[in-house]
C-alpha cells in the first residue's frame, strides 16, 4: 500500500489535505482516486490509513479510517554524525541509515574533509538531502524522518552532543576497544552519536577533542572501510545490539 508523509496542519480531525508534488504522484503515477487506501504518517511516530475521498490537480482529500500501530521505529535514538565525503556519497549514507533507523544525521567539516561548501551550496545540499530521508523512511516503513542538519564544524559538533548521550568515534588508531564491548556495557543507553571520519579519517587532534568531551574512541573491525561504509556499518552494529534490527527488540 502506498505511504506518504504529511505535515501535521494538513490533518484536521479525521480529514486529511494532500499538496505538493505528491499529489501527482498519487493520481498520474500510481492512478489511484476515489475510494483508494493509502497510509499517512505526520512523520512524529504515529500512522493512519486513510481513503482518498476527493483528487484534484492541486490537492489529495483523504478521511482517516483507522489509526496503525506503529512498531518500525528503534528504541534508541541514533544520531549520526558523518564527515562529509566526496561526491553522493553522502545521499548513500543518508539512505541507507534511514532504512536502518537512525535519528538524526549532522554533517560534519572535519579537518580532512575535501568537500567544501559554502552557506548557499550548503542550504541546497541540505535540502536534497532532506528528501533523500523522507524517500527512505517512506520506502522502509518508518513514521519518523530523521532530521538532516547542515553541515557543521566538528568541534560545533561536539559542542552540540545531546547531554548524557553515549557518544562513540569508530577510529582506525584504535584496536583494544571494540564497539560491541561498549554497547554491551551501556544496555540502558537510549540516545547514541556516533562520529565517523571523511576521506582520511579523523586527525590525533580530533580524536583527542573528542575524548575531551567523552567521545569513546572504538574499533568496528580490523579491516580500514570507506567513509560512506563506516558509518552504515557502525549503525547497523549498534541497531543489532541495543535497537531492533534482528527481528526482535534487544536488550
Amino acid at each position: 500500500m502506498a505511504r506518504f508523509f504529511v505535515p501535521e496542519s494538513s490533518i484536521k480531525g479525521d480529514q486529511v489535505v494532500i499538496t505538493g508534488p505528491d499529489v501527482k504522484h498519487i493520481g498520474r503515477v500510481l492512478r489511484l482516486g476515489p475510494g483508494d487506501e493509502i497510509v499517512l504518517s505526520p512523520g512524529n511516530g504515529r500512522r493512519f490509513l486513510t481513503r482518498i475521498s476527493e483528487i484534484t490537480s492541486r490537492e489529495v482529500l483523504c478521511k482517516i479510517i483507522s489509526e496503525q500501530e506503529v512498531l518500525t521505529e528503534p528504541p534508541v535514538r541514533v544520531s549520526l554524525y558523518q564527515g562529509l565525503p566526496k561526491g553522493e556519497k553522502m545521499e548513500l549514507v543518508i539512505q541507507k541509515t534511514t532504512e536502518l533507523g537512525v535519528g538524526r544525521i549532522v554533517p560534519v567539516d572535519c579537518e580532512r574533509t575535501v568537500v567544501r561548501l559554502d552557506r548557499k551550496k550548503a542550504a541546497a545540499r541540505q535540502a536534497r538531502w532532506q528528501r533523500v530521508a523522507e524517500e527512505a523512511a517512506k520506502q522502509s516503513g518508518r513514521t519518523v524522518v530523521p532530521q538532516v542538519s547542515e553541515p557543521v564544524g566538528f568541534e560545533t559538533a561536539l559542542a552540540g552532543l545531546p547531554a548524557g548521550c553515549l557518544a562513540l568515534m569508530p577510529w582506525e588508531e584504535e584496536s583494544l576497544t571494540g564497539i560491541r564491548t561498549v554497547l554491551q556495557g551501556n544496555t540502558n543507553a537510549v540516545e547514541i552519536a556516533v562520529f565517523i571520519g571523511p576521506e582520511g579519517g579523523f586527525s590525533r587532534r580530533e580524536a583527542e577533542l573528542a575524548r575531551v568531551r567523552r567521545v569513546i574512541p572504538v574499533s568496528i573491525g580490523p579491516r580500514i572501510m570507506r567513509t560512506e561504509t563506516a558509518g552504515i556499518a557502525a549503525v547497523a552494529v549498534i541497531m543489532y545490539e541495543l535497537g531492533d534490527l534482528g527481528g526482535l527488540v534487544n536488550g
